[in-house]
């Protein structure tokens, strides 16, 4: 789901891993306390994991499908609250604080394979199944009104176009290669990443048009709220002449920016970014760099897309690898530290993988997918149709589809029943149970032991410890973007107001589809925000802000966004009451999957990292997500369903 990477060619994560297995404490374990609790819910209609006496022995249960199967339902045009949207959650939650479960009736279905989550790794674990057993009955279960998991798309027509953003995964890129496996997924649903961009014109229209990077100061955190245009090449004196800050700030930032100072005097490399590895960017601005804390202050958010929390709780190495400034004295060597061996040492530059968005992101992976799984869904043959193509979502769950999609589902039980898999689920006010010969946990893992209460302890204490990052994706559809050319900007950075980046949909063009070029036209702008907790570890800073996402209510993200845009616009003219059509907020309380940091302290040993003990297979059941890969990219999501298809069918 990650918004994007290093631009300069070095393979971050690479990086990091393998630096921090260097420095490793072999044999070590490290385990955080389980999640904390969120705002509970009001809804009087309570569950918990179900037990054998709640299933009725009666006739089969209806399936509750009608509103998935209305003429009119097309959940990419809502707008409002999206993402983990209510309904999607509130059965969850009622799991995990014990409530007492409604019924649950067995609606008499059997499956080959039940997967529970229809994001990427649940549809490709669909996909790698099928391709193992042709015939295969699979049924997959989403708690969501839509496929896609985080890979979900926002839909808009004005003015007679169609408008498209994503409104959770960006884009098909990874710090590493794609593996032979998650290329070979993409390839066989119709995804050929390098043919894409060649295909797919992604243009340079912005900056053609004097349209460059900005930075917004907001005046509650520096004084009074300015707006700073950074064209390349262009002397940060100069970007910086009018900014609200102190001589000294300014002369600072400008020496983070653009000298090249060694601040690590008499190291080499490898010791340089061992240093690099065990401090903060924030400490080592302060302390190392030794710039004014205003200064330091103009920074603290360029994590935040990221890693979902500010430089006060990312790794120095990490800002490094991400191409962040104050490093270019320190003449490090391109390429990760890799882990000292009988087999390997030295240097590792793996590139990473090609770097395609589609328009509506990683949506369309999500549908490609869903149209080889159920042909009738969604119709056409080619990428460049499958982007405009209307799913027809009456398809999704009809007694004669092999794969069956079945939304607004939230599962609240998985059990071993001799050589099945019952799977209990909640829809509306009532509770249902079917049954599979084998099953796939596609879902986050956090939930999974209050699914499964049967896993061994050690198993469901590392599921728990890998906490996911929150954050919030805002689509913004305009009538017009002029202020935007007014003022010479196409994407802002805002120091520290709420959103930390906002920017104009990309300039790009695939078949029928291309986004606008006069700034008199309607336009989808994105927004970033993620809600965390500076001066706490990033893991409590990550509940801290799942916490506050939960209790926000539209009416607030809504206001912060009219705010936060006026501020940043109105000087040319814009008005948020007039020039706003409509709100998208996805909000993603358990949002990029738990990556390692190296500020928490020393790495697992191999074989012993919490995302590897937790997913392994519990009888019939098996865990595929981007969690059990410890790594937030959709590749990542694709090799664990291939892992877990693999593990149960070769059990």
């Amino acid at each position: 789901m990650k918004q994007h990477d290093n631009k300069d060619g070095i393979s971050r994560r690479e990086v990091i891993q393998s630096l921090a297995l260097a420095l490793a404490v072999p044999g070590l374990l490290r385990t955080e306390p389980g999640h904390a609790q969120t705002p509970a819910v009001t809804d009087s209609k309570t569950i918990a994991n179900p037990t054998p006496d709640t299933v009725s022995s009666g006739d089969a249960a209806p399936i509750p499908n009608e509103i998935q199967n209305s003429a009119d339902y097309y959940p990419p045009l809502k707008t409002g609250l999206r993402g983990t949207h209510p309904g999607a959650f509130e059965a969850a939650h009622q799991l995990r604080d014990g409530q007492q479960p409604v019924r649950i009736d067995d609606t008499g279905e059997d499956y080959d394979l039940v997967i529970v989550g229809a994001g990427i790794s649940g549809l490709s674990a669909a996909w790698l199944y099928r391709q193992q057993r042709p015939t295969a009955r699979i049924l997959i279960l989403d708690n969501h009104d839509d496929f896609g998991g985080h890979a979900k798309r926002n839909e808009f027509h004005l003015d007679g176009t169609m408008h498209l953003m994503n409104g959770g995964t960006l884009s098909i890129e990874s710090p590493r290669p794609y593996s032979a496996v998650a290329e070979g997924v993409l390839r066989s649903v119709g995804i050929d990443a390098q043919a894409l961009r060649k295909r797919m014109l992604k243009t340079t229209f912005y900056a053609e048009h004097g349209m460059v990077h900005g930075y917004f100061l907001d005046a509650a955190t520096f004084g009074r709220n300015a707006l700073l245009r950074h064209a390349d090449g262009q002397s940060w004196k100069k970007t910086l002449a009018h900014a609200p800050l102190s001589e000294l700030a300014r002369s600072d930032i400008a020496r983070i920016e653009e000298q090249h100072v060694d601040y690590y005097p008499g190291l080499n490399s490898i010791q340089k970014k061992e240093c690099l590895s065990t401090i903060s960017y924030r400490d080592y601005l302060l302390n190392r760099v030794r710039a004014d804390p205003d200064a330091v202050r103009f920074y603290q958010q360029r994590t935040h897309g990221e890693f979902c929390i500010g430089i006060d709780a990312v790794s120095a190495l990490e800002c490094w690898a991400l191409g962040l400034p104050g490093f270019q004295g320190l003449r490090l060597a391109p390429g990760s530290i890799a882990r000292m061996g009988p087999t390997t040492s030295g240097y590792a530059d793996t590139g990473g993988s090609v770097d395609v968005h589609l328009p509506d992101g990683g949506a369309t992976v999500a549908r490609a997918l869903v149209r080889q799984l159920i042909p009738a869904a969604i119709p056409g043959q080619t990428v460049e149709d499958l982007v405009t193509a209307r799913a027809d979502y009456a398809r999704l769950d009809t007694p004669d589809n092999t794969t069956r999609i079945r939304l607004n589902s939230i599962v609240v039980g998985a059990k071993n029943r001799n050589d099945t898999v019952r799977v209990d689920y909640v829809a509306g006010d009532r509770g249902y149970a079917v049954h599979g010969r084998h099953c796939i946990l596609a879902c986050w893992n956090g939930v999974i032991p209050y699914l499964c209460p049967e896993l061994p302890e050690p198993q469901k204490v590392a599921l728990k410890s890998l906490v996911k990052a929150p954050l919030v994706y805002a689509s913004v559809a305009l009538k017009k973007w002029t202020a935007f050319k007014k003022l010479g900007v196409a994407h802002i950075h805002a120091a520290n107001a709420y959103f930390s980046d906002i920017w104009l949909n990309e300039s790009l063009a695939i078949g029928n589809y291309h986004t606008p070029r006069s700034p008199d036209q309607p336009i989808v702008v994105h927004m970033v925000a993620t809600p965390c907790e500076p001066g706490l570890p990033g893991t409590e800073q990550f509940r801290a802000g799942r916490a506050r996402l939960l209790a926000t209510t539209l009416e607030t993200f809504e206001a912060l966004i009219r705010e936060q845009l006026d501020a940043m616009l109105g000087g040319a003219g814009f008005d948020s009451g007039q020039d706003i059509l409509a709100i998208t907020v996805n909000r993603w309380p358990h949002g990029y999957a738990y990556e390692y940091d190296p500020l928490l302290g020393p790495p697992s040993a191999p074989g012993q990292e919490p995302y590897v003990i937790g997913r392994q297979r519990f009888g019939a059941i098996a865990i595929a997500n981007s969690d059990s890969g410890g790594l937030a990219y959709m590749d990542s999501a694709i090799d664990q369903a291939q892992r877990a298809v693999h593990d149960l069918l070769n059990a």
